[in-house]
């Protein structure tokens, strides 16, 4: 299963397709919309949101509700074209009152982009790597998340920090952590670090500033034995590490206790193995799921973190490309704090990815095929 998106933050629609989907899985066109609608929630999101109201048309590999195990083509309109035909036309002439964008942004990627692309104008570079582009990442995962929800597996996530503000994460079912943090305006479980987060987003925003922080991405009713530890590159932690990484902003993962196994003996770090009501079982977690590159039965924990959005409204200091003179950064329309939406962006890449290692385990044509393997699988392991 793969995908590639296409489309530009102020070009007329966002484009996926998606390949390797096997045929007779049900595709629930509200749940894949409201997936594209907790992205643009969050508090700290900037005018665009307001623009946009982002709807998924499916225009090939869907029919009567079912997947046909071709290509499904997704299509996000970006509602702001309109503004920006002149600015943006596919043919034609640049307008004479264009005015390029010369000044790159600190902690973009104006700068390199321009040089690698041999762009003059940064607006060639911004648009595309434009975080407005994981639209069409969130609606990609929202078809995977509907094939593992077949089989039971559940993906969320949540904010564990924003600025210096860290949440107290309480112990609770499972369904009341989703609850508290979708009800949420920064996606966080803990009340009074969300009233603390809150208010540092207004002081960053009133200050011109911008705020990143750290989400958690949770995903229970994993099989054990996705991914493997044959190659690097089929272990799961990785893919998921990188999946991570591969979408704008992101600066850090780690995988269950993280960095913080570094600074423990390992007889508080592993988890240990018992055997009890027919099948082995862990106490702790300290893994997050993942041993050798492999899913473990245990709930996969991973957290991320995201950098401070780049686009500053009291900018820091650059260099006019055109003049070499020292000028302060371009300013484009932005967030002051995305990390609630970015939770959302983070929950559909690692839904992706465990789709595509669910579907390279229980390979099949069809959903009766996929689900056959698996259910035959369940039994195995229950007779081990």
């Amino acid at each position: 299963m793969r995908y590639l998106t296409a489309g530009e933050s102020h070009g007329p629609e966002l484009t996926a397709i998606v390949d390797g989907v096997p045929s007779q899985f049900p595709i629930d066109q509200d749940g894949l919309n409201h997936q594209l609608y907790r992205r643009q929630q969050g508090y700290g999101r900037g005018y665009r949101m307001k623009i946009e109201s982002d709807q998924a048309t499916i225009t090939s590999g869907v029919r009567f509700g079912k997947t046909l195990g071709t290509p499904i083509t997704l299509h996000i309109t970006n509602r702001d074209w309109k503004n920006w035909q002149e600015k943006m036309a596919v043919f034609g002439e640049p307008p004479e009152n264009l005015a390029e964008v010369t000044k790159p942004r600190p902690g973009h990627a104006d700068l390199a982009g321009a040089l690698k692309y041999d762009h003059k104008d940064i607006r060639n570079v911004l648009e595309r790597s434009s975080a407005r582009n994981t639209a069409t990442l969130v609606a990609c995962g929202a078809v995977a998340r509907q094939i593992l929800e077949q089989f039971g597996i559940r993906v969320f996530g949540h904010v564990v920090r924003i600025g210096s503000v860290v949440a107290d994460i309480p112990d609770m079912p499972f369904v009341t952590f989703m609850e508290r943090a979708e009800a949420s305006e920064v996606r966080c479980v803990d009340p009074t670090a969300e009233q603390a987060m809150i208010a540092q987003i207004e002081q960053a925003k009133n200050d011109g500033d911008t705020l990143g922080g750290t989400f958690e991405i949770i995903a229970t009713g994993l099989p054990i034995g996705l991914g493997s530890y044959a190659q690097p590159d089929q272990r799961l932690d990785g893919r998921l590490a990188g999946a991570l990484m591969g979408f704008q902003a992101i600066k850090g993962v780690e995988i269950g206790m993280g960095f913080e196994v570094a600074e423990r003996p390992g007889s508080q770090v592993h988890d240990e193995i018992f055997y009890q009501e027919g099948m082995y079982q862990r106490r702790t977690n300290g893994a997050g799921g993942i041993e050798g590159g492999i899913s473990n039965g245990q709930p996969i924990v991973i957290r991320a973190a995201m950098k401070p959005i780049p686009t500053l409204y009291k900018p820091l200091q650059s260099v006019d490309m055109n003049t070499k003179e020292p000028y302060l950064a371009s300013i484009e329309r932005s967030d002051t704090c995305a990390v609630p939406a970015a939770a959302v962006v983070g929950e559909a890449v690692v839904c992706w990815t465990l789709a595509q290692a669910f579907l390279e385990k229980f390979a099949g044509d069809s959903f009766g095929e996929v689900k056959r393997n698996y259910d035959s699988y369940m039994a195995y392991l229950q007779s081990r």
